[in-house]
């Protein structure tokens, strides 16, 4: 069966468990997860683990995204990007100065209230739900980190795009919003592409349409043990390989401290190890039983 990532370079229109189930079909394997919803709306990086890869997607959930968004000023709606209803207009003479202005204010940590057109679950309810029915509840501010925000360029008198790198539970469209509501003429994001995720860049990504014609779409597919290329490889014995697989913790006195890529002799990637104390530790098994 195949196992491995393949990053997708998701089109304007789907969901990410459309990506999931069009591949579902392709591939003819169920185990298979996502690391990063991207809405209908965005384009963009979305890494797909199939198999055996997909006990890696609890580890690049977990990794800050890169994103290149529209962000047009005088414009406020629903769902704080212009998919939604507008709920409000006002005339913005906003130069590009005077955006890079308060751009710092959104660097680093930052308190992002969560939009009611989002997945989030409020007492068992996805807000999204409630907010379809015309309600809206409470939502506690979330501490999200920015770790870059740059303005790329001025694309019309009110339309402007940023690059946005930032840790997961970000909400791009409310970051817009917020910058917006901040200028005193209101915001909403226009578009959005993300061109990072989990490590990987769009000059990794292939489109589905590509792989549908392939002639071996499993040749696209990376090794699981990528997502883990900036660990040092750990070769281990026959012997030692054995104890692996069987869950054991392996005694080591000789491996410094820090987590590993564990491959067998003849180079079968077997698990994310952690050693410390001379012994080593799986932190994750990725062989197949």
């Amino acid at each position: 069966m195949p196992s491995g990532i393949i990053v997708i370079d998701k089109s304007q229109g789907w969901t990410s468990m459309d990506v999931c189930a069009k591949l579902r079909g392709i591939f003819r394997e169920k185990r298979i997860g996502h690391a990063g919803t991207l809405d209908p709306m965005a384009t963009g990086v979305l890494p797909v683990f199939m198999g055996r890869a997909t006990r890696a997607v609890e580890f690049a959930s977990e990794s800050e995204k890169e994103y290149v968004a529209g962000l047009r000023l005088g414009v406020v709606t629903n769902t704080q990007d212009t998919s939604g209803e507008v709920l409000e207009t006002h005339p913005s003479d906003v130069t590009p100065e005077g955006l890079e202005a308060v751009l710092d204010q959104f660097r680093g940590s930052i308190q992002q209230v969560p939009p009611m057109y989002s997945a989030i679950k409020i007492n068992g309810k996805k807000l999204y739900e409630l907010a379809r029915k015309g309600r809206e509840v409470e939502r506690q501010p979330r501490s999200v980190t920015i770790h870059g925000l740059t303005l790329e360029g001025q694309t019309g008198p009110a339309d402007f795009v940023l690059r946005v790198r930032c840790s997961k539970g970000t909400y791009v469209r409310t970051l817009c919003h917020d910058i917006g509501r901040t200028l005193g003429c209101g915001g909403c994001m226009s578009s959005l592409r993300r061109t990072m995720a989990a490590g990987f860049t769009l000059d990794q990504a292939v489109t589905l349409d590509q792989i549908q014609q392939a002639e071996d779409p499993a040749a696209l597919l990376l090794p699981v043990d990528a997502y883990f290329a900036d660990r040092p490889a750990l070769t281990l014995s026959s012997a030692l390989e054995k104890k692996v697989r069987n869950g054991m913790t392996v005694v080591m006195p000789e491996v410094s401290p820090g987590e590993y890529r564990v491959y067998g002799p003849e180079g079968t990637f077997l698990a994310l190890g952690r050693a410390e104390a001379g012994k080593l530790f799986t932190v994750k098994s990725f062989f197949e039983v």
